[in-house]
C-alpha cells in the first residue's frame, strides 16, 4: 500500500509538474480552433491600460495593424505596416462610409516576436517594402490578417504582398506571391478596403482562402516549402472571414464564409463537399465549431442568418420552404448574426455581439433566445469578437474598452475596463493572461505574478 501511495504521489507530482512546464498555446485567430475559448488558468476581471492595474507589462508596436496576437509557448507574434508618411490616415466608430484612404505612400511590413513573461522584443523582422498595391478603408489597414503558428512555423499573410514563413527564431524559411489580393465593395471595384482573411494551419498545409473582385479561390500550400499543393476557384465576391479546419468524428472539412454561399471543402484535395444560401452581402465572421455543430454567421444585407451546421454534409444543404433546420442543419435563424464580430459559444450559450455593443445569448443547441442586454446600457462600436476563460466572456470595444461578462443564463456585467487605446483586434488568451493589442500597444493584463521565493 505504501509503495501504491508512493507511486501515486509521484505521478501526481509529476502531472503537476508537466501542467507548469506546458504553456498554453493561442496559435491563430481567435486561438484554438478559432473557438475564442481556452481553460485552465484564472483569468482577471478588472484590469486598467491606463493606470497601469493589472498589467503586467505594456510594449509599443509601431506602425498600424488590426491583426490579432497569436501565442505559442513563450513566444508572441504579431505583425504590422509601417507607413513612410507623417502618420496613417484613420478613422473608428459607426459609420458607413465605403471609400477608401486618399493617400497610401510606401510602407513596410513586419513580423514580431515578443516574450510572453515579459514583454520583450526577442527578434522582428521586415517582410515586405514599398507601394501597397492595393488601397485600404480608414477603418482597415494593411496588415489585417492574423498569422498563424503550430510551434515550429510562423506564417504570415500581407496580402497582395505575399504569404511567410518563418521559424521560431525570425529565419525566413519560404514566401510565395499570391498575386493581387484586391478585397473590397462589390459594387465598385475603385472602393478598395483590403485584404483580412487569415491563414490556418491544417496538418502540413497551410490554407488561405482570398475572396476578392476576380478570380477569387481558396488554396493549400505546403507548410514546408510554401509551394502550392491545391487551388479552388469560389464563385464569390470579396468576404473577409477566416477559414476553419473541423476535424469531425468521419472527416476533416475547412468551412468558408462567403457571400453568395458558406460552402466546406476537403482540407486534403480542395474538392467542395457542401454549400449553403443565402448568406448576407458582406461577411466578416469566421466559422467555428462547438458541441459538434459549426457556426456561421453574418450581419450585413440582406439577412443577418446564424446557422449551426451539422458536420459531414454533402450536397446542396440550403433549406426549403422557409424552414429552420433539416437533416445537415441543426437550426438557423434569419435575423441576429453580427456584421463584424464572430460569435462565441461557452459552455452551453452562443454569445453574439453586434457592431453597436448589443449582447444576445441563445442556447447553443437549439438556438433558443435566452437574453439580449446592451453592454454596460450604452453599447458603443465593436469590430473585435468576443473570447472566454474561467467563466468570464471579454468583449472589446473601439472606444478601448473591455467589457467582461460572467458567463451563464442571466446577464451580469462583472466590469468594464479601461485599456486607454482604441481596439480593433480581437485579443488572445494564455496562461490567465489577456493580451490586447490597442491601436499603439500590446498590453498582456493579469493578476500579479507570483512573487519568486528567494533559494536559502
Amino acid at each position: 500500500m505504501k509503495r501504491i501511495l508512493s507511486f501515486t504521489f509521484c505521478l501526481t507530482i509529476g502531472a503537476a509538474a508537466v501542467t507548469v512546464v506546458r504553456a498554453q498555446n493561442w496559435p491563430q485567430f481567435r486561438g484554438p480552433g478559432a473557438t475564442g475559448v481556452v481553460e485552465g488558468r484564472p483569468s482577471s476581471a478588472t484590469f486598467d491600460g491606463a493606470k497601469s492595474v493589472n498589467t503586467r507589462w505594456k510594449t509599443a508596436i509601431p506602425g498600424l495593424a488590426h491583426s490579432s496576437p497569436v501565442i505559442w509557448g513563450n513566444k508572441i507574434f504579431v505583425t504590422t505596416a509601417l507607413t513612410s508618411a507623417a502618420k496613417d490616415e484613420t478613422r473608428f466608430g459607426l459609420y458607413g462610409d465605403v471609400a477608401p484612404v486618399k493617400d497610401d505612400p510606401k510602407h513596410t511590413w513586419k513580423v514580431y516576436a515578443l516574450n510572453k513573461a515579459t514583454g520583450k522584443i526577442l527578434w522582428e523582422r521586415i517582410a515586405a517594402e514599398g507601394i501597397p498595391k492595393v488601397k485600404r478603408h480608414p477603418k482597415s489597414t494593411h496588415a489585417d490578417s492574423t498569422p498563424v503558428t503550430d510551434g515550429k512555423y510562423v506564417v504570415a499573410l500581407f496580402g497582395s504582398e505575399g504569404l511567410f514563413a518563418y521559424d521560431m527564431k525570425g529565419k525566413l524559411l519560404w514566401k510565395q506571391d499570391l498575386g493581387v489580393l484586391d478585397s473590397g465593395w462589390f459594387y465598385d471595384p475603385d472602393y478598395q478596403w483590403e485584404h483580412g482573411s487569415s491563414p490556418v494551419i491544417f496538418r502540413d498545409l497551410v490554407i488561405v482562402q482570398a475572396d476578392v473582385q476576380k478570380n477569387s479561390f481558396i488554396a493549400a500550400y505546403s507548410l514546408k516549402t510554401g509551394k502550392l499543393v491545391w487551388k479552388t476557384q469560389r464563385d464569390e465576391i470579396s468576404s473577409w472571414g477566416t477559414p476553419t479546419v473541423y476535424e469531425g468524428k468521419t472527416r476533416a472539412e475547412v468551412v468558408t464564409n462567403g457571400s453568395k454561399a458558406i460552402r466546406g471543402y476537403d482540407p486534403a484535395t480542395g474538392k467542395e463537399l457542401w454549400r449553403l444560401t443565402p448568406n448576407s452581402e458582406v461577411t466578416t465572421p469566421t466559422p467555428f465549431a462547438a458541441h459538434d455543430l459549426i457556426f456561421v454567421t453574418s450581419g450585413y444585407r440582406i439577412i443577418q442568418p446564424i446557422y449551426a451546421i451539422k458536420p459531414g454534409a454533402i450536397g446542396d444543404i440550403t433549406l426549403k420552404d422557409d424552414k429552420t433546420s433539416n437533416e445537415s442543419i441543426a437550426w438557423s435563424r434569419k435575423r441576429g448574426g453580427p456584421y463584424m464580430p464572430t460569435p462565441i459559444v461557452y459552455g452551453d450559450l452562443l454569445y453574439a455581439c453586434s457592431n453597436q455593443g448589443v449582447l444576445t445569448a441563445y442556447k447553443a443547441i437549439t438556438g433558443e433566445q435566452v437574453y439580449q442586454e446592451r453592454l454596460g446600457g450604452k453599447g458603443g462600436a465593436f469590430t473585435a469578437s468576443p473570447v472566454a476563460s474561467d467563466g468570464k466572456v471579454y468583449l472589446s470595444s473601439e472606444d478601448g474598452e473591455v467589457f467582461v461578462v460572467k458567463a451563464g443564463p442571466k446577464h451580469e456585467l462583472l466590469a468594464t475596463n479601461t485599456v486607454g487605446e482604441v481596439l480593433m483586434a480581437t485579443p488572445a488568451i494564455s496562461d490567465g493572461l489577456l493580451i490586447v493589442r490597442g491601436i499603439n500597444h500590446l498590453f498582456a493584463f493579469g493578476e500579479p505574478a507570483p512573487a519568486k521565493t528567494a533559494k536559502k
